[in-house]
Order: structure tokens, then sequence, then C-alpha cells
């Protein structure tokens, strides 16, 4: 039954803000470099936008048009269209719920480096920091702690007043913010080889590998299979244009990590760091580059408050897929979803941080407790997306979810042949390939 007093967001704007923000996250602020970094710069940078064109905006309409057709969340909307098929909507529900248990801690990793820069700045050895820092038993949790309760503060003002009111403002800051430290990194002297590095395709770099990374990275930059953007399309009126939506949604996420590259891998190559430094590159390389930039602390406070912009419109999206599906199933008041929610999310990130530490030894399948989480969430999104694909394919069907696009008729749908050979056919084989590389089965 739909629920007819479900929230709307006050404005499509709003919507294109959250959708986009939930997208961006930290991994086009690191990872989106160093994988640049470690897959030939600019042949990287060449694929990936291909992919984003294709499978990205594929999946990111599948999930808008399941989302707005329904107005419920991911569990609810899938069991409305078929009930054999909810547990499609279920397992968003419960990757949102492992994601957000370890993403948060690394929220509370960026509040803390934040709040260092404020005090004065990091320690010149940035490696000893870091490794001391995330060892600690109560640093962490703490400012694990401070960054969920941020998160829960406005998905618990709810739709208008708190996710789309904060990512309204969020985003646009983000953005500025990214632009004043690309132009100082791309200004640096020696920043030419980097800027080369990133935008030069060198075809003769191109391998198997970098097309998986590259696809790999366009599914979990765009938080597809998490259930965030069905969750939000169920707060959107049926006027809005689903096909520009999911056009710009991906166009911004993709902007933002292409001005990620040049903030920081024009840097990196100026003061001569390893460009593909791995997950160290945010938290070790680029404070020890912005020591050694002019104003570089005020910089580290720059980078890190749009990081944590960045981290809030993610993690938001990601308490609001469960705690619209505890609203929609169990009735809960949202209050009592948050609370709850945000609460039981905390404690399993306790674990997480200290596998860094005290509890390393603790193991899962070979696994620390925080990698095994990660694990998890790599298996469980690409697993989604590809089960989305088949739904809309070949359970749905193809003309209701056109029928949903075009409001009956009343909307043009230009990429309409397009998007029906891509969601049947291409996306699921690529989302396949991604699945099996996540699991060790195909490694190329």
């Amino acid at each position: 039954m739909e629920n007819k007093k479900r929230a709307q967001w006050g404005s499509n704007f709003g919507f294109i803000m959250a959708a986009a923000g939930s997208a961006v996250g930290l991994g086009n602020l690191w990872k989106f470099p160093y994988l640049a970094g470690k897959n030939g710069g600019g042949v990287f940078v060449f694929v990936y936008l291909l992919i984003v064109l294709l499978i990205g905006f594929t999946i990111m309409l599948g999930e808008m048009v399941i989302g707005r057709s329904t107005q419920l969340s991911s569990y609810n909307a899938y069991q409305k269209i078929s009930k054999n098929w909810s547990f499609i909507g279920a397992m968003g529900v419960i990757t949102g719920f492992i994601v957000l248990s370890f993403y948060s801690v690394v929220g509370g990793w960026v509040l803390n480096y934040l709040y260092q820069y404020i005090a004065g700045g990091i320690p010149s050895d940035t490696s000893a920091y870091f490794v001391s820092f995330i060892s600690n038993p109560i640093s962490p949790i703490f400012w694990n702690m401070v960054f969920m309760a941020a998160t829960a503060y406005i998905v618990f003002k709810g739709i208008g007043g708190g996710i789309e009111k904060a990512c309204k403002f969020m985003m646009p800051a983000l953005f500025v913010l990214l632009i004043v430290i690309s132009i100082r990194a791309i200004t640096l002297p020696g920043a030419g080889a980097g800027i080369a590095f990133y935008l030069t395709p060198d075809l003769s770099k191109l391998t198997t590998g970098t097309i998986v990374a590259a696809l790999g990275q366009v599914f979990f930059s765009l938080s597809l299979g998490l259930g965030c953007i069905i969750t939000y399309g169920s707060y959107l009126g049926k006027g809005e244009n689903l096909e520009k939506n999911s056009i710009i949604v991906p166009f911004i996420d993709t902007l933002v990590a292409l001005l990620a590259g040049f903030a920081i891998l024009p840097a990196v190559f100026a003061f001569g760091f390893e460009p593909g430094a791995g997950p160290g590159l945010m938290f070790i390389t680029l404070p020890q580059v912005f020591d050694k930039m002019p104003l570089g602390w005020v910089f580290g406070i720059l980078f890190f408050i749009l990081v944590l912009f960045a981290a809030l419109t993610s993690s938001i999206s990601l308490l609001e897929v469960t705690v619209a599906y505890m609203q929609d199933q169990h009735k809960w008041r949202r209050t009592k979803a948050v609370i709850v929610l945000s609460t039981l999310m905390f404690l399993v990130g306790i674990p997480a941080s200290l596998s860094m530490g005290i509890w390393s030894n603790v193991t899962i399948f070979g696994k620390n407790i925080f990698d095994s989480l990660v694990f998890a969430s790599d298996i469980l999104l690409p697993l989604g997306g590809l089960l989305m694909c088949i739904f809309i394919g070949y359970v749905w069907g193809i003309d209701k979810a056109v029928a949903e696009i075009t409001i009956g008729g009343k909307l043009p749908f230009r990429l309409k042949g397009f998007w029906t050979v891509m969601i049947k056919y291409v996306a699921p084989i690529a989302v396949i390939v991604v699945f099996l590389n996540a699991l060790g089965i195909l490694k190329l």
C-alpha cells in the first residue's frame, strides 16, 4: 500500500544535491586519485568516464525508477512489485548498515585530522602519527561517536529540514573548497608532470586490470546496489524527469572525482611522492604535501573540511536507507529509528576500530574485523546491482519501468533503446565481472 503521507523533497535541486551527496564520498576524494595513480593516470580516467556514461547512468536510472514508482524504501519497494524478490531490498538495507558501521570509523579519522589541523597541524612523521592514532583504543572511537552523532542529527531532522537542507549547503561548499585546493595544486612548481600524467591517456598502459578497476570504482562511487538511490527516489514527486536526473547525478559525482584528481595528483608529483600510495594517500601522503606547501596548514583545514562534507553527505544516505526501512516495514517513528540504528552502527564500529590496534589479532576468514566488513560490502554491492538489472529487465519488465520514466507517455525518454539494451544485457555482464573480481574468482 502506497504511503500517502510520505515526505518529499522540497525541490528537484534538493534531490539532486542529496543524491549527488550520497554518491560523492571518501571514494571520490582518495580512492579515485589513488586508482588513477596506480593504473596509468590518463588512461584510467578515460576508461572511467566511458564506464560512467554506459553503466553509471543505466543503474542509477533503474534505482530511481523503482524508488519513485513504489514511493517506498528499498525492501518495501521490491516487495510491492514482487514479494519473491524483496530479498534484494533486504540486501540493500543490510549492506547500508554494514557500510556505515565501518564508514563512520573513517569519518571519525577525518574529524580528528580536521581538529588537529585547526589546533596547529599534524606531526611531520605523518606515517607514525596515523598508525599511532588508528591503533589507539580510545581516541578513534570518540571521533567515530562524534561523526555518527552528526549523521544521526541530520537524518533525525527529516527529509526537507535535515537531509535536503544539509546537502544544499554542503555540496556547493564542497565544490568551492575543491576548486580552491585544485587551483593551489596545479599552480605549484613542478605540478605540470602530474597534470600531464593525469590528462594524457597512454594506451600502452591499458590493461584488463585497469578496466576492472575503473568499473568497480564507478559502481562503488555512485552508491549503486545499496538502496540509497531507491530510497531517495521514493521521496520524488511524479513530475520530476528521471532521465535527466540520472544523467546529472553521475555527472556531478564524476566532476568531484576529476577535481579531486586535480587537487591531489599535481601536488603529489610536485613534491616527489608516490601517486599510487593507496589508502594512506589521504592520511599520510597529503599531510606531507601540505607540510611542504606555503600556508599548508590552511589548505589542510580546507581539505579536511571538504572531505568531512563528502563523508557526511554519504553517511546520511546510508543511515536513511535503514531508517526508511524501519518506518515503512515496522512503522517506527523516525526518532526511534535514528537513535536505535545509529547506536547499533556505532557499537559495531567499536570492534572495527579496535581491530586496527588491540584487537588486530582477531580475524574473520583471515581478515581483521574492519577489513571483513569492507569485504562483505564489496560482495553485496555488485550483487545488489546485478540483481536489480535482472529484476527490471526480466521480472518487473522494461515496459512498466519505461511507463514510470515517461509518466505514462507524458515525458519523452530519448535514451529508451540504449537503456533497454544496457540494463538487460550489457550492465549485468559488466557487474558480473566486478562481482567475480571482488570474490577473487576472476583475476584480471
